[in-house]
């Protein structure tokens, strides 16, 4: 009995915890269906024309191909400077090496209000102009660390031997790396660059602070914010988190679950 309590009390908790953290992602999504002009109770709907209007719309569809390409460019480039600090540090001894893996990762620590306005402040200091490209610089120096330490993570010992082998049949520094070292890591280094990705899809502050007349998407829903509740704004939003858990169940059965078997 006292067994049965306890699983229906965490199956409870279960339910309240993933309520509690849904629940306006739910509400979101509802009220993108939402017929009317007010995304507001009572439901009318269901309804496609508000998905319709942020297709039609040039400034969101715009916004959308900006965001996707700042994320693929820059998480792209965060993975390569992310594994080549990995392998730098963790297969050579180098001066202070604790203290420059600290360095790598103090950006961690750091909030993404203060970082956006440092490089804001640099950018203006050398006559750099806001554009795609600085907020694509701004999105390397916060997702680099995390790249560095989820490969940094899984780069051992057990690989030193494969490596060793290559070089004694020939194979240069750089080719051990990339034929040898980076195929072992693969899986650490896909989900690193999704979860960079992810984080850049959809990172407003750094975006804010170094676009201007380019804008990533979730500049572009703020923007639509500040006249107040507009529908367009559950629609794209409901497209936006969609889009993060469809690279999300990628990364499950195809990085993640292959990674558990090995």
């Amino acid at each position: 009995m006292r067994r049965r309590w306890t699983d229906w009390l965490g199956a409870l908790y279960a339910a309240l915890l993933y309520g509690f953290i849904f629940l306006p992602v739910g509400v979101l999504v509802l009220f993108s269906f939402q017929s009317g002009r007010f995304p507001i109770p009572p439901f009318n709907g269901p309804s496609l024309k508000w998905y319709q209007a942020v297709f039609a719309d040039s400034s969101l569809t715009d916004a959308l191909v900006n965001s996707l390409v700042v994320a693929l460019s820059s998480s792209a480039l965060a993975c390569v400077l992310g594994f080549l600090s990995a392998y730098g540090l963790a297969r050579y001894k180098l001066p202070a090496a604790g203290f420059q893996r600290a360095l790598i990762i103090a950006p961690f620590t750091v909030s993404y209000l203060i970082i956006g306005l440092g490089l804001l402040i640099t950018f203006n200091t050398f006559g750099v102009s806001r554009s795609l490209f600085t907020v694509g610089i701004g999105h390397v120096v916060i997702n680099t660390p995390l790249c560095f330490a989820i490969i940094y993570s899984q780069i051992g010992d057990h690989q030193v031997n494969i490596e060793r082998a290559a070089r004694d049949l020939g194979a240069s520094d750089l080719k051990v790396m990339a034929l040898i070292t980076a195929p072992m890591l693969a899986p650490a280094i896909a989900a690193s660059y999704f979860l960079s990705f992810t984080f850049s899809w959809d990172e407003f502050i750094i975006a804010f602070l170094l676009s201007r007349f380019e804008v990533t998407l979730p500049v572009e829903i703020w923007s639509l914010l500040r006249s107040g509740l507009n529908p367009k704004t559950n629609a794209v939003g409901s497209i936006v988190f969609l889009f993060s858990v469809f690279i999300l169940v990628v990364l499950e059965f195809t990085v993640f679950r292959k990674h558990k078997r090995n």
